[in-house]
């Protein structure tokens, strides 16, 4: 299928991750041109770009996605260099450790954790609405698109992690107010949320490796498995295409094998065996 996105500038946010990494290579496949945001990261993120058969559509940025005046000179450096963007994917966020109930925990990692997971993705919606305001639609008619990386903790909650659960919860609320505002600026301009689920990502990883974590964590999935970075990019990308998603915006799209907030498989029979031999593969 051709998605129409050939030639759009997409700035991807947290790009250094592996689901970030893994956005970048599917957009690139579109032919569309990159802006890649990076923070601690940035030198390798710029490393692994050089060494893309994609490079020369490429460029990086750094910023502390937690201030929005460093946001702000990410997007216009994205703007110098190729003088627009279309798309955006608010992708930066973390998920902090270890455990804690929400009466034992520290302030300053809640407040960090909204700061950076839904304020960042707050901000980074900022800067690409003022982009738009600055640079107008595209001639072509082609909207606009701004996707915002969310979770199934903001849809189930998540004991241990009601810090992150809360920010990513705060994602919908805001998907459901800028698609009501984004349109003052371009009238085809469209805001979407994809929600993953347990997805193998360096992230999730020390998670994961913990004996019966991916038993528990699958027995509520009807497709039994984990999901790849891949399978994330890709439905971001559908999300960003104005063909295949033309008319649909303010929408949360849940990439987690058909997970739901009960128990659909009893203890004890997940093949860990197996699903260990797909991590490693990864």
């Amino acid at each position: 299928m051709q998605l129409q996105l050939d030639g759009h500038t997409v700035l991807i946010t947290g790009a250094s991750g592996g689901i970030g990494r893994a956005l970048a290579q599917a957009f690139a496949a579109e032919g569309c041109q990159l802006v890649l945001h990076g923070h601690r990261n940035l030198d390798p993120l710029r490393a692994w770009v050089a060494a893309q058969p994609w490079a020369d559509r490429a460029c990086c940025v750094g910023a502390d996605i937690a201030d929005p005046e460093a946001v702000d000179a990410a997007f216009r450096a994205g703007e110098d260099h190729f003088g627009r963007i279309d798309v955006a994917v608010a992708n930066a966020g973390a998920w902090p450790v270890p455990d804690a109930r929400l009466d034992q925990l520290d302030p300053a990692r809640l407040r960090d954790t909204v700061s950076v997971n839904l304020l960042g993705a707050a901000w980074t919606a900022r800067a690409w609405m003022a982009g738009l305001a600055r640079q107008g639609p595209r001639g072509d008619g082609r909207g606009a698109s701004l996707c915002l990386i969310g979770s199934t903790a903001g849809r189930f909650g998540e004991a241990g992690h009601c810090d992150y659960a809360m920010a990513k919860a705060g994602l919908r609320g805001l998907c459901a107010s800028l698609k009501n505002e984004v349109v003052a600026l371009d009238p085809w301009a469209r805001v979407n949320v994809v929600e993953p689920g347990w997805t193998v990502t360096h992230m999730a990883r020390p998670a994961l490796e913990q004996p019966g974590v991916i038993d528990r964590v699958t027995r509520t999935m009807a497709l039994r498995q984990l999901a790849r970075a891949d399978d994330i990019a890709r439905s971001v990308v559908l999300l960003a295409s104005p063909y295949a998603s033309r008319h649909t915006t303010g929408e949360v799209l849940t990439v987690a094998g058909g997970m739901e907030g009960r128990s659909l498989w009893p203890p004890g029979s997940a093949d860990e065996a197996a699903v260990r031999r797909r991590l490693a593969d990864d």
